[in-house]
């Protein structure tokens, strides 16, 4: 999934299934909502646009965070393909979902950003195929208000239900099979973000 070890993988670096254009984030849904949306490219009017919704570039952290699709709410696993341009927008006008000292001026400060920013950040560890954490961590990227907009309205340009995907992946876990399990891993190669887009995101 990466293309160094994760021994010397930075701890902050963003990683993606990636084209000159687009990358690929993850959601999780009913069935309800991610059938509809992996039928039309579309969420569905069903889609709550006013609560944040956090797209997740790793699908590890995915599986981790839905139980390989096996959890309630979440048994619908969606890979959305989003335009470059729109996703280093969001990162632009994200803050950190926490306070940081020495990143922020003071307490205050970020409070003030984090409730003007349509967008957030969490930096959480990511996660091998027994869901085990790794010291590097992967990006959670939340929208509301414009971003959310955005996001349903301009940055989509498909969505693919990749359920099965999970599902054949975690049998060969559970079979203990994880040579097979990697080779089916979606390639997630480090994602080229402008410096600029995300050094005070670096937590």
């Amino acid at each position: 999934m990466n293309d160094q070890p994760a021994a010397t993988e930075p701890k902050f670096r963003v990683r993606a299934a990636h084209t000159e254009s687009t990358l690929t984030v993850y959601q999780a849904y009913r069935p309800e909502i991610g059938g509809p949306a992996a039928r039309t490219g579309r969420f569905p009017s069903s889609w709550k646009r006013d609560r944040m919704t956090w797209i997740k570039p790793s699908f590890l952290w995915m599986m981790y965070r839905c139980g390989w699709g096996t959890k309630e709410g979440q048994e619908t696993v969606l890979a959305v393909e989003i335009d470059r341009a729109g996703f280093e927008w969001a990162l632009r006008h994200a803050c950190l979902s926490h306070y940081v000292r020495g990143l922020h001026d003071d307490e205050a400060a970020w409070k003030r950003d984090l409730r003007r920013s349509p967008a957030r950040v969490q930096w959480d560890p990511e996660r091998d195929l027994h869901h085990n954490p790794l010291p590097h961590r992967s990006l959670q990227l939340g929208l509301a208000g414009e971003a959310t907009a955005r996001y349903a309205d301009e940055w989509i340009t498909g969505i693919e239900d990749v359920t099965p995907l999970a599902t054949e992946i975690h049998a060969l876990v559970r079979a203990g099979d994880l040579d097979g399990a990697a080779r089916l891993l979606p390639e997630e190669r480090p994602y080229p973000v402008p410096d600029e887009a995300l050094a005070h995101l670096r937590a």
